[in-house]
């Protein structure tokens, strides 16, 4: 019988009580505010009911960890409150973000196509702030343009690709087709595949980018077989973040191989089919309070929240510097419902963490896959590695 989520939140209250008691008169009342900072994403119409984003995508992940961090804050007298600006595509984010971040060190979560992203933390009032990138999959901003203030919950495109990579090689599906859009995002994503292809032995029997002039909703069954009969291949790898095309590649292609990537077997930091390690009580909270499903950004902004939560309960402290510190010290330790303690890679600000490989109805397996080791945790075969990264300045 399924144990409620209540029963499963006054366990965790009474395990943080536990490993963080202290004398009454050592308890300090902190209140911890943090501001969430949206600006919407230009996104090409859907043709798909399933890809709507929902209008508080992020927002609600924040929302409900704000109400679990009070609820397991109280007892420590501790409470948490989210500012909340919320720009379109067109809206000047930028502006908002100086008047939220001016007047001291401030916490708060980016969710954002990455060019603002950086715009914000290069802002003279974001110097000494404490931003979390829950908005974009950009490797780069873990990489080359990495800063300093700017720490990451939500997996890189190299995180994601390199999970389905190694995923390839454990079935031994080692020849595979990647179709790739024509979006920004979709280039982005595509040559994340192919990195992490010739990081795990994959070979591209075929790369082709997606036509552009296809009806592929009203023609799939006639331009996917014509589009995917001239190589051989154990499976299609999709590289289609706007979905434009690769859902309707199931069932269409002219041999009966898997679909990966963007339909079919996904790659998520958060799949609504997870119930293992008690993500079932996530999953029923998040249900409750939003009226919907958690996705991967709405789970990258709860992690945000629930970092910040943990941090002040360890260090006793709304200190932001002392925060930062702890989150990327080695004592720092978060349970994201998936299996394993996430921590944060202290050389470019990456949450580390599993990475679901689902369908939409059916989790299929977590990576790092069984047999990919490392040194110091198997989570780093995901994304860049210490001598892979050029990030520098975060130590």
């Amino acid at each position: 019988m399924r144990a409620s989520w209540t029963q499963g939140l006054a366990f965790s209250v009474a395990a943080l009580l536990g490993a963080t008691a202290m004398p009454a008169h050592a308890q300090g009342s902190l209140a911890i505010s943090i501001t969430y900072l949206e600006k919407k994403a230009e996104h090409p119409p859907t043709l798909s009911n399933f890809d709507l984003i929902p209008d508080d995508e992020g927002l609600a992940g924040a929302r409900l960890a704000i109400k679990d961090t009070n609820s397991t804050g109280k007892f420590l007298k501790h409470s948490y409150a989210l500012g909340e600006v919320v720009k379109e595509s067109g809206g000047d984010i930028l502006a908002e973000a100086r008047k939220a971040l001016d007047g001291g060190p401030k916490i708060a979560i980016l969710n954002m196509p990455a060019a603002d992203a950086l715009a914000i933390a290069d802002l003279p009032e974001a110097a000494d702030d404490l931003l979390f990138n829950a908005g974009a999959y950009d490797t780069a901003l873990r990489d080359d343009k990495c800063r300093r203030n700017m720490l990451h919950t939500l997996p890189s495109r190299a995180m994601l690709a390199d999970a389905l990579m190694q995923f390839l090689v454990k079935k031994q599906w080692t020849r595979i087709m990647l179709v790739t859009g024509h979006y920004p995002t979709d280039e982005a994503l595509g040559e994340a595949f192919r990195n992490a292809a010739k990081k795990f032995g994959v070979t591209l029997n075929a790369d082709k980018p997606w036509l552009a002039d296809a009806d592929i909703r009203r023609n799939a069954m006639q331009e996917v077989p014509l589009f995917t009969q001239d190589a051989d291949y154990d499976a299609i790898v999709a590289a289609d973040e706007e979905n434009q095309f690769a859902t309707f590649f199931q069932y269409n292609s002219w041999q009966p191989r898997p679909i990966m990537g963007s339909a079919g077997l996904m790659t998520l930091a958060w799949s609504p089919a997870m119930e293992q390690w008690a993500a079932i009580q996530l999953q029923d909270r998040f249900n409750a309070f939003a009226k919907r499903k958690m996705d991967s950004i709405d789970y990258a902004s709860w992690l945000a929240v629930r970092s910040v939560g943990e941090a002040v309960t360890r260090t006793r402290s709304g200190d932001v510097a002392a925060i930062r510190a702890y989150l990327l010290g080695d004592q720092f330790g978060l349970d994201g419902f998936k299996g394993s303690r996430l921590s944060y890679r202290s050389w470019n600000g990456q949450l580390r963490q599993p990475i679901a490989l689902a369908s939409r109805d059916a989790l299929v397996t977590l990576a790092p896959i069984e047999g990919f080791e490392h040194e110091n945790t198997e989570l780093d075969t995901l994304g860049l590695d210490r001598p892979e990264t050029k990030c520098t300045g975060m130590e």
